[in-house]
């Protein structure tokens, strides 16, 4: 079975993730997307909201399930049997630290492969921080989420 992980912090997912997602979720039998649980990190919104926003954006596809971990992503991997990382690259400064953290990831565990997929030009601009600041200031972010969420956020 090709397990992947597609992990983040999700704060909240974005047309962006989604995308990703959805055009990698082909090439595996499962993609595991995996929350990050980071206690030096403040999240706007909380844990189990955050996974509800993954789950209802995917409960028409199978392959897609949500979990949380903290620690190492690799570490994550080898719990749930997964060989394949997805990362979304949005332009090049994305993948010069996401290449980094792939080279580490494989020098600790070289059976665990890394995959970047370009995001569209459409959602290139679009990332959760920016999202959350809209949000936060009144601002209508609908057309940056995920359809199926919209009315979970207002």
């Amino acid at each position: 079975m090709k397990i992947a992980v597609f992990p983040g912090s999700f704060d909240p997912i974005t047309k962006g993730h989604q995308d990703i997602i959805e055009r990698a979720s082909p090439l595996f039998d499962k993609i595991i997307v995996a929350i990050g649980i980071n206690s030096t990190k403040k999240y706007h919104f909380n844990l189990e909201t955050r996974q509800k926003f993954i789950t209802k954006t995917f409960e028409n596809n199978p392959k897609i399930e949500v979990a949380t971990y903290s620690g190492l992503t690799i570490d994550f991997c080898k719990i749930v049997n997964a060989n394949y990382i997805v990362r979304g690259v949005r332009n090049v400064t994305d993948y010069n630290y996401e290449n980094g953290i792939a080279q580490m990831n494989k020098a600790m565990e070289n059976n665990i492969e890394t995959l970047f997929i370009p995001t569209l030009p459409t959602f290139s601009a679009i990332n959760s921080t920016i999202v959350r600041d809209i949000l936060l200031n009144g601002g209508d972010i609908s057309q940056f989420i995920p359809l199926p969420i919209i009315d979970l956020i207002k």
